[in-house]
């Protein structure tokens, strides 16, 4: 923190050993980290130079631009001091397009411009590659400028004053506000940022059990008692932590390797009906128990009245997929001789056929349906293990139990 440093003239001055002084005051002074202070119009300068962007004349010109639009206000000093328009706009184009508000893409304009002045690019060539990026640029804001009137709507409408405290945010840990109006989102007033939410459904707190990657609280989603839940982390539901994720999944879509809300954690098997979806126990439905598919609205019930349903890590030899250990009530109990705790496949188990039951979730929003064969299989390893197996009577066995 350079700008906490002892100034100049009250550093020490040259000392050799057996040097004598006189102790004027003695003191214990007590304070706390602060930030930075705001950027002087000669900091800002000194930071678009290095950078490379504008010119001598260019410069003034932009500052008194941001200054015009309500961007910053000048202070004592002449600092300049982002206002809340500022703000919400940086936070938005960011968002959307961090490369509209950081200075890499200005910076290779102006190298551009610099080699046409130096006759080594072509004038015509170079503007249209300028205006061919800007042109994509523009159209991808626009198809996503929802998300800049969210942080808007949220900052400059009375519906900054509505919204209850739901969960923690991952970076000040401090409470965010659920805005139920929609489009559903939790917003951070500390932080000044907006997180989206699936909407269509019921949100509430979830354990107030945290995201292993960015310490945000998870929440549950849920379209109904009859209808599919799954928690989420509201930061990587918008910010997909791994490659294979997409914007707008939840945890049980989620591939961290070791997360217990995880798809690779709670994962039992393949969707009976549609290609490429997962069936994952749902570890909030208890004592009637049930897995549904990350993908479309089938759901499946089973172990009513159970006590614990658990997802083991061994996985079945005869379909791939991950075998489930059952804790069952000792006086509502399907095992033979009353036993109470069974591990096995939902699948292919003859145990457990006479507890399983497909139904499909009440939606409140239509979801795709594949139309692929039914099948079943392993669905945490994501292609980490290959095709699952599949013997000829798979087919058939899924078709006497599901149907």
């Amino acid at each position: 923190m350079p700008w906490q440093g002892i100034p100049l003239e009250e550093a020490l001055p040259a000392c050799e050993r057996g040097d004598t002084f006189t102790v004027d005051e003695i003191k214990l002074v007590e304070r706390q980290t602060s930030p930075p202070d705001y950027l002087t119009e000669a900091d800002l300068i000194t930071l678009m130079e290095k950078h490379g962007i504008g010119t001598d004349a260019s410069i003034p010109v932009h500052i008194n631009n941001i200054c015009q639009r309500n961007y910053v206000t000048v202070e004592n000093g002449r600092r300049l001091k982002p206002t809340n328009l500022g703000i919400v706009l940086v936070h938005g184009y960011y968002k959307i397009d961090a490369e509209l508000v950081l200075p890499t893409i200005r910076s290779a304009v102006e190298k551009q411009l610099n080699l046409i002045a130096q006759g080594k690019a072509n004038y015509q060539q170079v503007l249209q590659h300028g205006l061919e990026i800007f042109k994509r640029k523009f159209h991808y804001f626009v198809d996503s400028i929802t998300s800049m009137d969210e942080l808007m709507e949220v900052s400059f409408s009375p519906i900054a004053a509505t919204g209850k405290p739901l969960s923690r945010c991952g970076k000040c840990h401090r409470f965010m506000k659920y805005i139920q109006a929609k489009p559903s989102r939790l917003h951070c007033s500390h932080c000044d940022e907006t997180h989206s939410l699936p909407q269509n459904g019921a949100i509430k707190l979830y354990k107030e059990l945290r995201c292993p990657l960015d310490d945000f609280e998870l929440v549950l989603w849920t379209s109904g008692a009859r209808g599919k839940s799954y928690p989420l982390c509201p930061y990587c539901f918008s910010h997909p932590p791994f490659r294979d994720m997409k914007k707008g999944m939840g945890c049980n879509e989620c591939t961290h390797p070791s997360c217990q809300h995880s798809l690779n954690s709670l994962g039992i098997g393949q969707c009976v009906e549609c290609d490429g979806g997962v069936l994952v126990l749902d570890p909030t439905s208890g004592p009637k128990w049930r897995m549904a598919c990350n993908k479309c609205n089938v759901v499946v019930h089973f172990f009513e009245h159970a006590h614990k349903v658990q997802v083991a890590q061994e996985s079945c030899d005869a379909c791939d997929a991950s075998l489930v250990a059952v804790d069952f009530n000792k006086t509502r109990t399907p095992l033979p001789d009353g036993e109470t705790q069974h591990t096995g496949c939902v699948f292919c188990d003859p145990i457990f056929q006479d507890v399983v039951e497909l139904k499909h979730a009440t939606m409140r929003h239509s979801m795709h349906r594949g139309g692929g064969a039914r099948r079943g299989g392993r669905g945490r390893g994501r292609g980490r293990r290959g095709n699952p197996k599949k013997p000829k009577d798979k087919m058939a066995a899924l078709a006497a139990y599901f149907v």
